[in-house]
């Protein structure tokens, strides 16, 4: 079955609003074993929704809806399937006894807003919202081909979607199956991945794709298989994921839900070893995203923001004259710091970082975008030069997925205490 994903709101035009509900909708049509065939988004105007729906069920068999189905004047989403389906908006006495219900319970009074939670277009089915007010909405056009409406608010539309909408599109998608794997990378960009891995006609055979994407926190490589058997899909799916594995190696380094910082933990509590961080350009993001792991405190001792170069000499060790003669940017003050944070905090292991975040500061023979990256263990230290751009965001995003990879890379080596 294919489907189109509408979704309504002039907040999710002017940018106001980042539109999550497409991205989830997409992802969950595509495991129910639906075709997502085009995406579209349109303000709150009652024509503009109309000609959406007008075109999407033209196109495809079920057209999914978000947004607009509030009680305020420019929630006008279920007119506009109204109108644009020929049916009346009707009352539904029992939907507006859950409505005073629902407020009753929250200690609010019934106002004449609220009626509008009770109306549906004629025809169509309300879908319990466990989560809100605003019911879904299950119906068709003369012809059959499905119209869904929910709610924009994500955590109510999932709620909703996850209990009715899905269950009921699994079932006429009948055998249809569509599977999804993603392997994540970190260390190379998608060209020289796509270079790494060749000739891929084994792999993109009938009913299987493969997608790159990239992003700060690497390369992902989402593959898809389409299959009316679900066997022979897995089977698919578990070849062609193990020969982007073998191509690849080590720079993979996990799938679908895992993150950078959760694998290198996992690595790090395995092998019993523990880490430090020294960061500047960073201003603490490794040890955030280190921390944001359930259970680091096993192998996470801290860290030091050395911002000032003060700061990098007291409490890291660094060398004052290096610091004066190569500059807090350099080879060896990464080295230093990672080894200043190793013996102050007491940890196997330490990685630093020091650079030119930007979007000011550099010079020609340091430009912006130039980081150091620092590693330490008890076998000695060594560094990392990488050269990124010229985004101050990107350039800490970018170099703390750098450092997280460097340690992961170090443990595949066997790091020592």
């Amino acid at each position: 079955m294919n489907a189109i994903i509408l979704t309504v709101g002039d907040e999710l035009l002017i940018g106001q609003v980042v539109n999550t509900n497409a991205a989830w909708l997409g992802e969950q049509l595509g495991l129910a074993g639906m075709t997502v065939a085009r995406m579209e988004t349109v303000g709150d105007d009652v024509a503009a929704i109309r000609r959406a729906l007008e075109r999407g069920l033209d196109e495809a068999e079920v057209v999914v809806v978000t947004g607009g189905l509030g009680p305020t004047h420019d929630d006008v989403t279920m007119r506009a399937v109204a109108d644009g389906l020929g049916r009346e908006v009707v009352l539904r006495p029992e939907l507006l006894a859950e409505v005073e219900a629902k407020l009753a319970a929250r200690g609010r009074p019934m106002r004449p807003a609220h009626r509008v939670f009770a109306e549906v277009p004629e025809g169509f089915e309300a879908l319990p919202n466990p989560r809100g007010m605003a019911p879904g909405l299950w119906g068709a056009r003369d012809d059959g081909r499905l119209v869904v409406v929910m709610p924009g608010v994500p955590h109510e539309m999932e709620a909703i979607c996850t209990q009715h909408v899905l269950p009921r599109l699994r079932a006429r998608a009948g055998d249809a199956v569509v599977l999804h794997r993603t392997l994540l990378t970190a260390g190379e960009g998608e060209a020289a991945l796509a270079e790494r891995l060749g000739d891929l006609s084994d792999v993109l055979t009938d009913g299987v794709t493969l997608a790159f994407l990239p992003g700060i926190g690497g390369v992902r490589l989402r593959l898809t298989v389409r299959g009316a058997d679900r066997a022979a899909a897995q089977e698919a799916l578990d070849r062609h994921a193990a020969r982007l594995r073998r191509d690849l190696g080590a720079l993979v380094f996990g799938e679908d839900d895992d993150t950078l910082e959760g694998v290198v933990g996992a690595m790090l509590a395995e092998r019993g070893l523990t880490l430090a961080v020294a960061e500047s350009c960073t201003g603490g993001a490794v040890a955030a995203r280190i921390t944001s792991v359930p259970g680091a405190s096993r192998y996470f001792v801290g860290g030091v923001v050395a911002y000032g170069n003060a700061v990098k000499a007291r409490q890291l060790g660094v060398e004052e004259a290096v610091l004066r003669e190569q500059g807090a940017v350099s080879e060896p003050v990464a080295r230093q710091m990672a080894a200043g944070a190793r013996t102050a905090l007491g940890a196997d292991l330490a990685v630093s970082t020091t650079g030119i975040a930007g979007p000011t500061g550099g010079t020609p023979e340091k430009p912006v975008g130039l980081v150091w990256l620092g590693y330490a263990d008890a076998a000695g230290t060594h560094a990392v030069r990488l050269q990124l751009t010229t985004d101050r965001a990107v350039n800490v995003g970018l170099a703390a997925t750098a450092a997280l990879n460097l340690v992961r890379r170090q443990l595949l080596r066997g790091a020592r205490r």
